[in-house]
């Protein structure tokens, strides 16, 4: 196993070194894209590819952005659907950062002539 394979499948979100202190305390925004996610169809096994974004307003905590690029990496080792890795990520992230406000949404390549968009916007729930 190559060192990046291994460290991505050693890779653990719950633990606190991949969040920060936010420093801050006025009201901003943290825009993140993430253009290479991949991870299995649960039915066929062909992989699915897609752009995550995420948009957040920090409250006390920020995530550590090498932390986000190997927990969003992680599922390419998985089978899950469009609408469970996306609201699997939303829900991530807003158990472990508890954000002001936190927007994510995954745009899915087309497959089988269907593209896909999941957005997910705590304001709305």
């Amino acid at each position: 196993m190559k060192y990046g394979e291994k460290e991505i499948v050693e890779f653990d979100i719950n633990k606190e070194e991949n969040f920060w202190p936010n420093k801050n305390d006025k009201n901003y925004v943290i825009n993140i894209e993430l253009p290479e996610f991949m991870a299995k169809c649960p039915r066929s096994g062909y992989p699915d590819f897609a752009t995550i974004f995420i948009h957040y307003t920090p409250n006390k905590k920020v995530i550590e952005l090498k932390a986000l690029k190997l927990y969003i990496n992680s599922f390419m080792l998985r089978e899950v659907s469009h609408e469970n890795g996306a609201n699997e990520i939303f829900d991530t992230l807003m158990e472990k950062l508890e954000p002001k406000w936190l927007k994510v949404i995954a745009d899915f390549k087309p497959r089988g002539n269907v593209h896909t968009v999941i957005e997910i916007d705590s304001a709305k729930l």
